[in-house]
């Protein structure tokens, strides 16, 4: 007969906090894959045009990697080249650009844009921040 150790009778899992991850849609890589297709032809027409296949694999690699992840720490923006985290206490608020695109404005009046948050994820926001960015749109206070 086995013997039950302390950690057999311990909670299966603690709640966790939330979090968000807001990335471009997946489908983007069929728009690359597409993409590639089409310059298949092109590219061995004549010797070294081959290298048009770098633009697929550079618009594939920002789709995957671009993505703003937010958690109770804060905001962690990631793009193709870099990574940033913002901490709730160093954001200032967000700013809404024309095209409902959203952008970080931190204490000193920098903007950072936050890659795939739209003006419609400002409540999912609201809610992972744990109130400390206020949700404009009032869904939040409306279930309450």
């Amino acid at each position: 007969m086995a013997e039950e150790t302390p950690q057999d009778n311990a909670p299966s899992a603690a709640p966790s906090a939330p979090k968000a991850i807001f990335r471009v849609p997946a489908t983007g890589i069929l728009a690359v894959l597409f993409l590639a297709v089409c310059v298949t032809p092109v590219a061995f027409s004549l010797p070294g045009l081959q290298l048009l296949y770098l633009l697929p694999l550079g618009i594939g690699a920002w789709v995957v990697r671009t993505r703003t992840t937010a958690d109770a720490d804060g905001l962690t923006v990631r793009t193709l080249f870099g990574k940033r985290v913002l901490p709730w206490e160093s954001l200032k608020g967000l700013s809404l650009t024309e095209k409902s695109k959203v952008v970080a404005v931190l204490g000193d009046d920098t903007k950072v844009a936050l890659p795939a948050v739209r003006t419609r994820h400002l409540p999912v926001l609201s809610l992972v921040s744990g109130g400390r960015l206020a949700d404009p749109s009032g869904q939040l206070a409306e279930e309450e």
